[in-house]
């Protein structure tokens, strides 16, 4: 590794440095995470159910609180072993109230597997995500082409369109559930609503960057209209669009999460709320990673995707992505 290089302005790296400096960079991350979640862990005394909370405050040593937690003076706390804890029927655990440990989050996935049934939830977030693009673009493209490609259409409509961009999805979800109720029609609706907002310009500024040397050039050869838009605008527009639609992925899966908060149907943002309601960080620490995961895959889908049906873009791109 040329350790020069990684201080060079802009300077390349090859496939073998990004995937050493990638795993150093996560095992960074993951060791500050630890710690952080030590420094900010506590311990808490918890009673059993099996002791007298009057025969513990007869001792005058600590006193009872709500919850059914005996909390002691820390001064106290901090003189009383183990073994003296376990005679009084308390244990001392250590909490993560603010950020988990790797570990806990570890341990989470087994029992959100056996409980919470993480596989299928997932699936079923990842159909809606399918559903929803697909919805998405066979309603975008359309409408971009003809907003991009006809100044009527741009001129009636354009500015219109683009000032839904400014419309805050989060607020419209009572609309959408007075239309279509509570079920997945409503979720894949919502979600299709949310990237449609954003696709529909995206597409008019892809027409946009199309430039006229390539346009002039066949109609010199005589192409109609319709070749035209076949043969330079759609091949253009759909190798750019294929980018903005792996960026509008990550955002995707925060308007499911939003939506499968709304009911009981299932789904990665319903174990979210599930994990919030049982104080359960460590599980929700859990599904975030799940979704990061399931996002770096689709990402990698979009990027074997985009080579397959674009070879051309990546000719001298060589190891790039």
């Amino acid at each position: 590794m040329n350790f020069k290089n990684l201080f060079t302005l802009r300077g390349k790296l090859d496939l073998k440095e990004k995937v050493v400096l990638s795993l150093i960079g996560a095992l960074i991350l993951i060791v500050a995470w630890f710690v952080f979640a030590e420094v900010l862990s506590r311990n808490v005394i918890t009673q059993s159910d099996t002791i007298e909370a009057s025969s513990l405050a007869e001792e005058n040593r600590i006193y009872y609180e709500s919850d059914s937690m005996l909390v002691a003076s820390y001064d106290l706390l901090e003189e009383m072993e183990v073994e003296e804890l376990t005679s009084y029927g308390l244990t001392k655990n250590k909490v993560y109230p603010l950020l988990p440990s790797p570990l806990t989050v570890l341990k989470a996935f087994p029992e959100l597997n056996r409980d919470d049934d993480v596989i299928g939830n997932t699936f079923y977030s990842i159909k809606l995500n399918v559903l929803g693009y697909l919805l998405a673009l066979l309603v975008s493209i359309p409408i971009g082409f003809l907003l991009g490609l006809i100044p009527l259409f741009r001129g009636l409509f354009s500015q219109i369109v683009e000032s839904y961009r400014f419309i805050p999805l989060t607020a419209v979800t009572g609309i959408f559930i007075m239309w279509l109720g509570l079920g997945s029609q409503m979720k894949v609706s919502f979600l299709a609503f949310g990237i449609i907002v954003y696709l529909i310009p995206v597409v008019v500024q892809r027409i946009d960057e199309v430039q006229d040397v390539y346009v002039n050039t066949v109609f010199t050869l005589g192409a109609t209209s319709w070749q035209t838009i076949r043969t330079v605008y759609m091949p253009y527009v759909f190798s750019k669009i294929i980018d903005d639609i792996r960026v509008l992925t990550a955002i995707s899966w925060t308007y499911i999460t939003i939506v499968e908060m709304l009911n009981r149907g299932g789904g990665i943002g319903e174990l979210i709320w599930t994990a919030k309601r049982q104080s359960r960080i460590d599980k929700a620490f859990a599904i975030l990673i799940i979704i990061v995961i399931i996002g770096l895959l689709q990402d990698r889908l979009f990027v074997f995707i985009d080579k397959m049906l674009f070879p051309h873009k990546h000719i001298n791109k060589g190891s790039k992505n």
